[in-house]
């Protein structure tokens, strides 16, 4: 059994996801031998998952000879810098999404949520992508990109079912929303790169543009994205803090409302919705629509278990799903939410991929297109105009 030692950086939620997908890898044995974060916590993380190498600076991590890859689950603002140190190091990398975005440079005024242009973010965060894809590139090192949603075990049904029928998909709809991130850096732009569209609607819209290159193989075509139009708002802070107590989020200078669309080569075209002002836990669902029929991928919820209970203090001990206020009354339990949402089946993807060499089913390309077409969407919902790529 082949083995591939892991690097992580990073301890918070993600990488706790990250941590339970690489105890169950089969088939390779993966093994976590150092974590890096800044604050004490990194050492009770080290514990708790018998992670036997800590340290505070992410640098001392990239020397360690023994490390095959390096999982990057850091804020989006760390992610550039981090992939080419690693790189650079000799290392593979997997990478959290987003991919990056723009987080301000030398000069901005504060908020650049609302004095940066997004004509110029756009700009900014192409040319980025494209020096650091090309510095992958030419590294000969695996680039994959943590996109749990590709690895959704509805969607990859999907996929199946696109392979099969080869039909031509004319029309997909995706979401994810909830009540809001309670982590502070989730408000602002110069910290989280944007709002709640590329916050959450860069899992679906990563989604939206892989089944697309899916049918596009399938049927032997090429199929690009050649314009984009969306709106952003913040439509909950038309309301005061009173009426509205289950709402975490307090942006300061990002969007709480975001819808995009965009149109393809072939004529047909998606839609992309995100929102943080959503009731009922998180909403993480892709609609398509093909010359054959219809599928729904319900990822979350879904009605695998449905509950009605009435005793709050009972179910204290009992997960539900995430970011539900409450476990009573009716509820879509999600089983196995790791499973679910595909953080399983995408580490196991990534340790194949690093164990014997193949490319990612997520990879940079998949990526760059999100980013490319998340930040054409900022700029046409400041402007107001349909941005043509």
């Amino acid at each position: 059994m082949k083995t591939v030692r892991v690097g992580l950086i990073g301890s918070g939620f993600v990488a706790e996801l990250h941590m339970y997908a690489y105890k169950r890898v089969y088939g390779v044995d993966a093994q976590v031998v150092a974590v890096a974060a800044r604050g004490d916590q990194v050492e009770a993380f080290a514990r708790k998952h018998g992670i036997a190498g800590t340290h505070r600076d992410y640098r001392a991590l990239l020397t360690d000879p023994a490390i095959d890859v390096v999982d990057i689950c850091t804020p989006p603002a760390l992610h550039t810098e981090m992939i080419l140190a690693a790189l650079e190091a000799g290392k593979h990398v997997i990478c959290e999404k987003p991919f990056t975005g723009y987080f301000g440079r030398p000069g901005d005024p504060a908020p650049i949520g609302r004095t940066v242009s997004k004509a110029a973010m756009y700009e900014h965060v192409v040319a980025e992508m494209e020096r650091t894809r090309a510095a992958i590139r030419a590294s000969g090192r695996l680039f994959m990109y943590a996109e749990d949603w590709i690895y959704a075990p509805a969607v990859a049904k999907t996929v199946e079912i696109l392979n099969a029928t080869r039909d031509k998909i004319l029309f997909m709809k995706a979401e994810e929303s909830h009540s809001g991130s309670h982590a502070p850096h989730a408000a602002e732009w110069a910290l989280t790169g944007g709002g709640s569209l590329i916050r959450m609607g860069c899992h679906p819209l990563s989604a939206v543009l892989y089944l697309k290159q899916v049918e596009a193989k399938a049927r032997g075509e090429t199929i690009t994205v050649t314009d984009v139009v969306a709106d952003t708002g913040n439509v909950a802070a038309s309301v005061p803090p009173s009426q509205k107590p289950f709402i975490k989020a307090n942006p300061v200078d990002v969007e709480d409302w975001g819808m995009l669309t965009m149109t393809f080569s072939d004529g047909t075209k998606a839609t992309i919705f995100s929102g943080d002002m959503i009731m009922g836990g998180v909403r993480n669902l892709v609609e398509t629509y093909t010359t054959g029929g219809s599928l729904f991928a319900n990822i979350t919820p879904n009605n695998h278990l449905v509950s009605y209970q009435t005793d709050e203090q009972k179910l204290a001990p009992v997960y539900i799903t995430e970011k539900v206020d409450r476990k009573t009354g009716w509820q879509f339990v999600c089983l196995e939410e790791e499973w679910t949402r595909g953080y399983l089946q995408e580490i196991q993807d990534f340790m194949e991929c690093v164990a014997i060499g193949r490319e990612p089913i997520a990879g940079v390309d998949l990526a760059y297109e999100t980013m490319k077409v998340q930040y054409a969407g900022y700029w046409s919902a400041e402007d107001g105009k349909r941005v043509r790529l």
